[in-house]
């Protein structure tokens, strides 16, 4: 990691970066635990491809799910973990800290 910061990209996650996977984090991080099928909904992907992305981010400890049954179905619900929120919160600074500040008069 020494030649991220040295490169100025401390925080910056690869494993975050991907489209789809920053969204997933967006979305818990602003919610704190959502169900499966919400997250499927509101970033408008299919189950595969949501699972898929979930799987990389539970694979690195960012992720965690929680089954329950509800309304005879059993649901699975979605949280950043902590390591996953420093993650992403940090990833998010990396970002900022790439395009520099924002100037209105630029």
């Amino acid at each position: 990691m020494s030649a991220e910061a040295d490169d100025g990209l401390e925080g910056f996650d690869t494993t975050i970066h991907a489209p789809n996977r920053l969204r997933v984090c967006a979305l818990l991080d602003t919610a704190g635990e959502a169900e499966f099928g919400l997250v499927q909904k509101r970033l408008d992907l299919s189950a595969s491809v949501l699972s898929k992305h979930v799987t990389v981010l539970m694979d690195v400890g960012y992720v965690e799910q929680r089954k329950a049954v509800r309304d005879t179905r059993q649901r699975v619900w979605l949280r950043l973990t902590g390591r996953g929120r420093d993650a992403y919160r940090g990833h998010l600074a990396a970002l900022r800290a790439i395009v520099g500040p924002s100037d209105p008069g630029l």
